[in-house]
């Protein structure tokens, strides 16, 4: 579903733009529909066809992201498995320092080698209604002030409605545009599209690896660039919107942690208007990938640094709890199977907590 899809549903039980605007603006906010303000009730606001339309207006909305379940971590952060209208779940993550990260699609067909979510495919796109009834929900628990759009799926490949739910967070929304982060493995239609937008938020690039080869074995189904290429895209965009892009590098041990790739990124980036943001890869039982030693990370940390690369480390927000994209979908549908006996059919209210520390939404 997409925002239009409510706003035609409000239009058609009376509802004025003004009227829209402001059930908007509740909604994306967490609160009631027909919340008033300091200065108007909503009697004195709402038509009386809006007021009696608004429970059915209500269902719709509440039905559009739901919370399964929520697995709260020690970093600050916690998971969200959110069940959608048509019974697919997706992943959000409250983050620290009211930040939160959303999915734009079921499933992926990046087919990224080191993510959970790359392994089930690509099963359907978010509409933009869906993605930013993650944010209403999230605002429901905690305030969010940035929203990232690195969760499940590829933004890139919806990028319609991910367009459409970053221009309405950025205006009803209440989110600073730089607040705002459109994450993707690249794709030349973001390049174009984005210096068009009303609302330009601010670009993360998914590197993972300097030789351009390598980048195509790790991300097997992504449209072809040299990293150079790349980089030279988003530096044009960075210098746009005067924000620096974040370049993603997935630490992966043996893989792409190599002295050679330390001397490519520092090539590519030095004198760059970006960050590089390192992410240990979060490592799962017989996992064929593994993070690096701590030491080998705070050497390689070190390095960047000292040659002109500003170099955050990002830990995967919810380690503790095996909390890395997909991760939560994935083990949850492993429930699934395990507990349905082959005459019956998977259904998702089937699904209990596995591991410590989740907490079933009520």
């Amino acid at each position: 579903m997409r925002i239009q899809d409510i706003h035609q549903q409000l239009a058609s039980i009376g509802a004025k733009p003004i009227h829209i605007g402001r059930v908007t603006r509740a909604w994306l906010n967490g609160r009631p529909l027909d919340t008033g303000t300091r200065h108007q009730k909503t009697e004195d606001f709402l038509p009386l066809s809006v007021r009696n339309g608004l429970p059915c207006v209500n269902e719709t909305i509440d039905g559009l992201a739901r919370l399964r379940s929520e697995h709260p971590a020690t970093d600050g952060s916690a998971r969200l498995l959110v069940m959608l209208a048509d019974g697919q779940m997706v992943e959000s993550v409250l983050l620290p320092r009211d930040g939160l990260c959303v999915s734009s699609q079921v499933g992926c067909a990046v087919g990224c080698v080191f993510c959970m979510t790359g392994k089930s495919g690509l099963l359907r796109q978010l509409g933009s209604a869906e993605i930013v009834a993650q944010v209403a929900l999230a605002r429901r628990f905690r305030p969010v002030k940035k929203v990232v759009f690195m969760g499940m799926g590829e933004p890139a490949h919806n990028l319609d409605n991910v367009l459409e739910a970053i221009e309405l967070l950025g205006t009803e929304g209440g989110i600073g545009h730089k607040n705002l982060v459109f994450s993707t493995v690249g794709d030349p239609r973001v390049f174009e599209r984005l210096p068009q937008q009303k609302v330009k938020p601010a670009l993360a690039l998914s590197l993972h690896s300097t030789d351009a080869s390598l980048r195509r074995e790790l991300l097997p189904r992504a449209p072809y660039f040299d990293p150079a290429e790349l980089v030279e895209l988003g530096e044009a965009y960075a210098r746009l919107v005067d924000y620096p892009i974040q370049y993603q590098w997935t630490l992966l041990k043996g893989i792409n942690d190599s002295q050679q790739e330390m001397d490519g990124i520092i090539r590519l980036l030095r004198g760059k208007f970006a960050i590089m943001n390192v992410i240990p890869y979060n490592s799962l039982d017989d996992d064929e990938f593994q993070r690096p030693e701590a030491d080998r990370i705070h050497q390689i940390m070190r390095y960047l640094h000292e040659n002109g690369v500003l170099t955050k480390v990002r830990n995967s927000a919810g380690q503790d709890i095996d909390g890395g994209c997909g991760q939560l979908r994935a083990r949850a549908e492993r429930l699934v199977r395990t507990r349905t006996r082959p005459a019956e059919t998977p259904v998702l209210d089937a699904i209990e907590p596995a591991t410590q520390g989740i907490v079933l939404a009520h």
